[in-house]
């Protein structure tokens, strides 16, 4: 995948209704300070256009990002921040659950767990949410960085086992400092949107 160009195109809040795009989207769903807008950022080759907080939870909106006039790149709010009140979790629960319920273009959704901890309840719950609606999540587990190249099998697979996924879940293991697993990234991305095309096509 080649960035030519990337914008925020549309911002939807609880009561907005959801664009109906003609191109197909990926979404990227995970708890608050998991790094989701350091990954966005990372795939679009940009410093800071996906909105990253010094205060976790502050997202509470999806955002559209139009990549390439081809495909879409969705942020999903952020959950599990612990300070944020119960009236709040549930409409940012709410809000994710009717996109992934409504999209018409949606093609696939990477969920993304913190490669140096157990994935939480939140993470569960979430992964659920993401089967529930037609969906085989697509792990990227953050912040590679973190841990020790002789570690990464075993952190793996206490993501794997901790979200009660199958040997068929794609996981990747990605670090926002040096790129690791953009690639493979990329690629995944590249063949889901020529799916979408050939799909058409027919």
């Amino acid at each position: 995948m080649i960035i030519k160009n990337v914008g925020l195109e549309t911002v939807c809040g609880i009561t907005s209704k959801l664009p109906e795009n003609v191109h197909p989207e990926v979404a990227f769903a995970g708890k608050s300070n998991v790094g989701k807008s350091s990954l966005i950022n990372a795939l679009m080759n940009r410093k800071s256009l996906a909105r990253t907080s010094s205060q976790p939870g502050k997202t509470q909106t999806i955002n559209f990002y139009n990549v390439n006039d081809a495909l879409y790149f969705v942020d999903l709010p952020g959950y599990g921040y612990a300070r944020a009140n119960e009236e709040v979790k549930a409409k940012w629960g709410k809000m994710i659950e009717n996109y992934l319920h409504k999209s018409k273009q949606l093609r696939a959704v990477f969920l993304l767990i913190d490669i140096s901890h157990a994935p939480s309840e939140h993470d569960r719950i979430m992964y659920g949410w993401i089967q529930k609606n037609g969906y085989q999540p697509i792990i990227i587990a953050t912040k590679l960085d973190k841990i020790k190249r002789s570690q990464i099998q075993k952190q793996v697979s206490l993501v794997r086992s901790g979200l009660g996924a199958g040997k068929d879940t794609l996981i990747i293991p990605f670090s926002a400092e040096t790129k690791q697993g953009r690639d493979e990234i990329y690629e995944l991305i590249d063949s889901i949107v020529e799916e979408s095309v050939e799909t058409i096509d027919e």
